[in-house]
C-alpha cells in the first residue's frame, strides 16, 4: 500500500464542502480541516505508483474549490496504536 499526504490549499468561503467532495474521491482514505499554513490534509491510500497522479492530479485537483496541493509521499509508517495493537494479540485485558 503507498501512502500519500497531501496539504490542500482551499478557497476560505468553500472549505466544508471541498474537504467533503475530496474525501468522497476513490483512493481518498481521510480528510482533516487543519490550523495553519494549509486548509486540508488528505491522506490517499493506493495500491499502485501510478495511481498517486490518478488521485491527486486526476481527481483531487479538480474538484472545484482546490487552489494548490503539495504531496508528501510516505516512505515508512510508525504508529504508536498499531505498536501496542500487536503486542497484545493474545492477551486478556483487566477490567
Amino acid at each position: 500500500m503507498i501512502t500519500a499526504i497531501v496539504m490542500i490549499d482551499a478557497a476560505t468561503d468553500a472549505i466544508p464542502e471541498v474537504a467533503q467532495a475530496v474525501a468522497d474521491l476513490e483512493g481518498v482514505s481521510e480528510v482533516y480541516s487543519v490550523a495553519g499554513d494549509t486548509d486540508l490534509i488528505a491522506v490517499v491510500r493506493v495500491r499502485e505508483f501510478d495511481q498517486i497522479a490518478e488521485v491527486i492530479a486526476g481527481r483531487i485537483s479538480k474538484v472545484p474549490g482546490v487552489l494548490e496541493t503539495d504531496t508528501h509521499i510516505a516512505f515508512r509508517s510508525y504508529s504508536r496504536h498499531d505498536l501496542e495493537a500487536a503486542f497484545a494479540i493474545g492477551f486478556d485485558t483487566a477490567d
